[in-house]
């Protein structure tokens, strides 16, 4: 069959154009430590002592998700150009998915803001950049944090060894008037978990929930360390075949927050450990505008709901790795093999 030149040269342009795609992507952890240099380089230098510290220091888990002082450069101190290079470097370790959700929150302070009558704390722009180390230089990390998002991430080489502890919440969950009425940052999280509790008969719901008051807020909160929750609630295998992939729709939904290679390092772990070994246990409410909380539990993480706050219409939810949050696992392991050379 001939083909028009036209359509070949087509072709061929396509085709130049996806090796050079492909010759010139980055690994997340490469892509981090440029985002973070650039950033670096566009501060002032009383900007950088405000934002870096040591790799060892205190201040790396020094973690939380509600209005305070912060350690870290805000967007609110940053130039146009550096708020730019900030959010590059979100852009990094996030998908199209998870920037939206993070950036989305963020704004949503300024509802917050008009809610309260004005209220100062509730500010855009108070989400703090912290870096620890010196990005491309062996193991560092970096943070972003501020009212409702505190995300940690710990980097060696190519590799992006912690993404926990990730916290991500919004208030209100449902912004219910105004220009922006109807606006959800984290309806799937919400619905696709609502309706697997909702699937349970009566006798996975004996296990599948634990209780018909949801806590005030995640039970973790902002511990440094944390350990498998109980009860544990309705094993995998309980469930019949549309509820495991509700299941795997609601897990994915959290783990696909991060760009796609850190997702999939994300999930092979899971799987390694096995997701017939993945629980999932409900409290309060079956309904909407119902206080209510959950969580999915595994060997090796947890992730916790809730929506108790405010008439139920205030979501904290985070992420939590019982052996790596801050990269602790990876960071041993490492320090480990360095001594044995």
């Amino acid at each position: 069959m001939n083909f028009p030149r036209r359509f070949v040269l087509l072709l061929a342009l396509a085709a130049l154009h996806l090796n050079s795609i492909s010759v010139d992507a980055q690994s997340p952890g490469a892509e981090l430590a440029q985002a973070a240099n650039n950033l670096l380089a566009a501060l002032t230098a009383d900007q950088r002592s405000r934002t870096v510290f040591e790799l060892k220091s205190d201040e790396r888990v020094n973690f939380h998700f509600v209005p305070r002082t912060r350690n870290g450069l805000p967007f609110k101190e940053m130039t146009p150009a550096q708020k730019h290079l900030a959010h590059a470097l979100l852009n990094c370790v996030l998908s199209h998915r998870g920037f939206y959700k993070v950036t989305t929150l963020m704004s949503v302070e300024q509802v917050l803001f008009e809610l309260e009558n004005n209220a100062a704390y509730r500010d855009a722009d108070l989400y703090y950049v912290t870096i620890f180390g010196t990005p491309g230089k062996d193991v560092w990390g970096w943070r972003i944090e501020g009212h409702h998002l505190s995300m940690n991430f710990t980097v060696r080489g190519d590799t992006v060894l912690a993404t926990t502890p990730s916290f991500i919440g919004v208030n209100p969950a449902e912004v219910q008037r105004g220009p922006r009425k109807g606006l959800r940052v984290l309806a799937v999280e919400e619905d696709l978990g609502r309706q697997l509790a909702k699937s349970l008969d009566e006798t996975q719901r004996k296990l599948g929930i634990i209780s018909t008051t949801a806590p005030r807020d995640i039970l973790t909160g902002a511990a440094r360390q944390v350990k498998p929750l109980e009860p544990e609630g309705l094993p995998a295998t309980h469930l019949n075949s549309e509820q495991r992939e509700l299941l795997k729709r609601l897990l994915q939904e959290y783990i696909h927050r991060h760009r796609s290679e850190i997702a999939e390092a994300d999930r092979k772990r899971i799987e390694a450990a096995g997701w017939q070994n993945i629980t999932f246990a409900w409290a309060g409410g079956l309904e909407p505008n119902q206080e209510h909380y959950y969580r999915i539990q595994g060997p090796t993480f947890l992730i916790e709901y809730d929506n108790t706050q405010n008439n139920a219409n205030h979501i904290h939810t985070v992420w939590r790795d019982f052996d790596n949050d801050f990269g602790d696992d990876a960071l041993r392991k490492h320090y480990e093999q360095a001594h044995q050379e």
